[in-house]
């Protein structure tokens, strides 16, 4: 049920009309992009992804998530977003072309601003894993229009090993990272997201 004196909302212009979105609980999650199927469907944009990002509600605070799925990225207040991050007031969107501004309930009393992608205990990685995983998140680092993970044979190049050896370490790694139940073709973009989050990779990593 919609309680406009507390329920967040989103408000965007799209071909100059503005629009305004009540993000009640039982709205959660709202998939946003291109696609003519998603919860907020921005069909005009070539630069949106058919699923770019999603919104969702964790407790009382509102997030939006964006695993690598989208190839321009999801923007907040002119950061490109690795993951979840949790919305405040104010907060800028940028998807594509469209810009959307969250109005809501301040969160910064839960002491973080990022959920889901924060972890518990640093990972303890062996240095060829490390360097595996470096050359995974590659593309994301090197300012590339449109990024997605490394596959095992750009890393083997990369580094003159097999692409067996590499999917050996991309298989230890998922077991550092507790994701050996995501599914096999989301295991990449979560371990981009994770390693770029925690910063374990940075763009400054060698």
């Amino acid at each position: 049920m919609t309680d406009p004196a507390t329920d967040p909302i989103l408000t965007y212009t799209d071909h100059e009309h503005a629009h305004q979105i009540s993000l009640t609980p039982d709205r959660s999650p709202i998939t946003v992009g291109r696609s003519a199927d998603a919860d907020l469907s921005l069909q005009t944009d070539p630069d949106i992804s058919r699923l770019h990002a999603t919104l969702e509600r964790i407790g009382l605070y509102w997030t939006i998530i964006d695993e690598s799925l989208s190839r321009n990225g999801t923007f907040v207040n002119g950061t490109r977003i690795w993951g979840r991050q949790t919305l405040h007031p104010g907060d800028v969107i940028r998807i594509g072309k469209c810009t959307l501004t969250y109005h809501g309930e301040p969160a910064t009393d839960c002491g973080i601003t990022s959920v889901g992608d924060t972890l518990d205990t640093p990972i303890d990685l062996t240095p060829a894993q490390r360097i595996v995983l470096t050359e995974l998140c590659r593309p994301f680092r090197d300012g590339t229009d449109h990024p997605i993970p490394a596959s095992n044979n750009q890393i083997a190049d990369a580094l003159n090993l097999s692409a067996e050896t590499v999917k050996s370490h991309l298989s230890a790694i998922c077991t550092r990272f507790d994701i050996d139940d995501v599914p096999r073709n989301q295991k990449r973009a979560r371990l981009v997201a994770l390693a770029l989050t925690n910063s374990i990779v940075t763009p400054h990593t060698p």
